[in-house]
């Protein structure tokens, strides 16, 4: 709920960053959309904490590196004593990619690449990440962020009694990162089957979460690459901007990159890589859909559905944002709706259903 003056006010922000160029640059940008107002500006973590007290903003921005008192500690505190959707801007760079992970796991909502100059060519495409994160930050459940980051670590589910020949795909946006961890970390290192994943986040980042991932999972976790060869026991995620398929070329299933239009407003986007999921493995997938704002998946899920195979989606309770998996079920696209510790073993029963495998 904002917690701004009156309703339909525009919902109010508290841009932090050490720069004064970023504090106008970002604080211009925000202005110029009229749903949202900055309220304030800091320059180091400790302002931020003052400003949060004072000023109440419904969405913070944040830098992570920053004297005196960084955006680590900031969500530290914040998130203890007055939690709040934060939207963190980080570089391109790998310390920065690296960075925004940890801060998505201290409860940060989303990631907006940061801008390079006023006259740069992805200052636009900036704008437009930072009008969708603050969309989800203002959406976000922050009772499920700061849920998530105290969360115990899931044990692995027994491994499927076979399911060669086979594949999980999952969607997920907002809150996805942490959702992932909780499934990929329960997953046993012998599923038997790949799994393919698309994480809405901006270029230039999904490598650092897939190197997270691969840190607390069983499985191997790697971004992928085009042409390669998808292997049972792997995931692989879906990089920044490119759209990820599958196609099946004679024995092997190999992975298919692409710049095509986003869609949805999304790159990568489910509703790519479902359907060829689906054309690939027929009946032997199971498709899942995770937190996330808008309705990328639903579509997707619904071609796994036809093709036989099953289909999952994370329930209003344990998402950040109950948007994907609530149309996927809107559209009847959906077999079972359930807690997302609760996905992990449901996976695995599905596999564990499927007939013999084939040899291709």
């Amino acid at each position: 709920m904002s917690r701004s003056d009156s309703p339909g006010a525009p919902a109010t922000v508290l841009v932090v960053d050490d720069s004064v160029f970023m504090r106008r640059m970002i604080s211009d940008m925000i202005d110029g959309f009229s749903e949202y107002s900055v309220v304030g500006a800091a320059a180091d973590g400790e302002e931020a904490l003052r400003c949060i007290k004072e000023l109440d903003p419904d969405v913070v921005t944040l830098d992570i590196e920053m004297p005196r008192l960084d955006g680590f500690g900031v969500l530290e505190r914040a998130m203890s004593t007055r939690p709040r959707p934060f939207v963190v801007i980080s570089a391109y760079t790998e310390h920065g990619s690296e960075a925004a992970m940890r801060a998505l796991e201290l409860g940060a909502v989303d990631i907006v690449p940061k801008p390079s100059g006023p006259v740069s060519f992805d200052v636009a495409a900036v704008r437009a990440q930072l009008y969708t994160a603050l969309e989800a930050a203002r959406a976000a459940d922050v009772a499920r962020l700061t849920a998530g980051t105290a969360a115990a670590w899931p044990r692995a589910v027994a491994a499927p009694t076979g399911a060669r020949n086979a594949a999980v795909a999952i969607a997920a946006s907002t809150g996805g990162p942490h959702a992932l961890g909780r499934i990929l970390g329960a997953l046993p290192a012998d599923l038997g089957a790949a799994v393919l994943v698309v994480q809405h986040m901006p270029p230039g980042f999904t490598a650092a979460l897939a190197a997270r991932l691969d840190s607390l999972a069983r499985v191997s976790v790697a971004e992928a690459t085009g042409d390669a060869v998808v292997k049972p026991n792997q995931v692989l995620i879906a990089p920044g901007d490119f759209h990820m398929r599958v196609l099946r070329v004679e024995s092997d299933v190999r992975v298919v990159l692409d710049q095509q239009k986003p869609i949805w407003g999304t790159r990568p986007a489910a509703d790519a890589l479902f359907p060829s999921v689906a054309d690939a493995y027929g009946e032997r997938c199971v498709g899942v859909v995770l937190t996330g704002m808008g309705r990328d998946g639903a579509s997707g899920l619904g071609s796994i559905r036809a093709a036989g195979g099953r289909t999952l989606a994370q329930d209003r309770d344990s998402c950040v944002v109950y948007g994907m998996p609530a149309r996927a079920i809107d559209e009847d696209a959906v077999d079972m709706v359930l807690p997302l510790d609760e996905i992990p073993a449901a996976v695995v029963d599905c596999l564990s259903a499927l007939p013999a495998a084939e040899t291709w």
